[in-house]
């Protein structure tokens, strides 16, 4: 399998630098100063769509799949605060990755993944100067799959982006809101639109519906976001593809075990403890 027949090197010459090339960086920075997200329309050509459509579903049988209640932004109760307090706010949460272990060198997504330029022309889009390929061998590139019920709620992420590639959804809903930098760096949480978006009034909510074959590289740590719910026999597929700010890093082996089900000898070997370590 070749990558020049998975992704659409006409619109989006990533294997070449050239004036076409720099046009689309300079489109895509534009779009994230503005709001956080850019979306690459028609990355992938149908013959790219249907093949990771094809590779996930035969895959989509090692999801492992966890089940949540969680507040937008990952953290315990604080009996502290008003009941209406967004961080006291907690909603259903399900979760089902197939890990990146079961997608083969020379499959659909490893090819994109592993595609000439791809990695610099992505690190290049996001201006991030501390830029490294996630290590982790269950979470490098993953596949989420979204069945029907309630999707992902409300919630900031703890990294600075995400990239995904849209596969295939749903047969209704899964549209991804979002609400531009609703926080910032210098720690104004500004809750009380949060509220507003978690109570269904705000204004602010943008709505995005990703078409499969879409590149999205967002940054979600300023960003509220979710996946609207999705409803109908069949599921949503979102690649991710991980980067990192350090090189060599991997999960602490509580979280693969939560996120994948399994943990493996790189996992307790970079946390510095034995392989037969009990994990709850």
């Amino acid at each position: 399998m070749d990558f020049s027949d998975l992704i659409d090197l006409a619109r989006y010459p990533i294997d070449r630098r050239g004036p076409e090339l720099e046009q689309r960086i300079a489109e895509v920075r534009k779009d994230l100063a503005q709001d956080g997200c850019a979306v690459l329309r028609g990355f992938l050509t149908p013959r790219g769509i249907a093949a990771l459509a094809e590779e996930a579903e035969r895959n989509a049988v090692h999801a492992h799949r966890t089940y949540t209640r969680t507040n937008a932004y990952f953290t315990g109760d604080d009996p502290t605060l008003p009941e209406t307090h967004p961080k006291r706010r907690f909603f259903d949460r399900s979760n089902a990755f197939v890990p990146a272990d079961h997608f083969m060198p020379g499959g659909a997504l490893r090819t994109v993944y592993d595609a000439p330029g791809f990695d610099a022309f992505v690190r290049d889009c996001l201006q991030e100067r501390a830029f490294f390929r996630y290590a982790d061998p269950l979470a490098d590139a993953i596949v989420n799959v979204a069945e029907e019920g309630p999707g992902f709620p409300w919630h900031f992420d703890t990294n600075n982006f995400t990239v995904t590639l849209a596969i295939q959804n749903a047969e209704s809903g899964g549209a991804f809101e979002y609400v531009p930098a609703i926080r910032d760096a210098l720690g104004h949480e500004n809750f009380d639109d949060v509220a507003r978006v978690l109570d269904g009034t705000s204004d602010r909510v943008r709505t995005l519906h990703l078409q499969p074959g879409d590149l999205q590289l967002f940054r979600g740590r300023y960003s509220l976001h979710r996946v609207a719910p999705l409803a109908g026999p069949r599921p949503r597929y979102v690649a991710i593809l991980s980067y990192v700010d350090q090189p060599d890093m991997v999960a602490t082996p509580e979280r693969a075990k939560q996120l994948y089900g399994r943990v493996l000898p790189i996992h307790f070997e970079r946390a510095g403890r034995r392989s037969d370590t009990l994990i709850d």
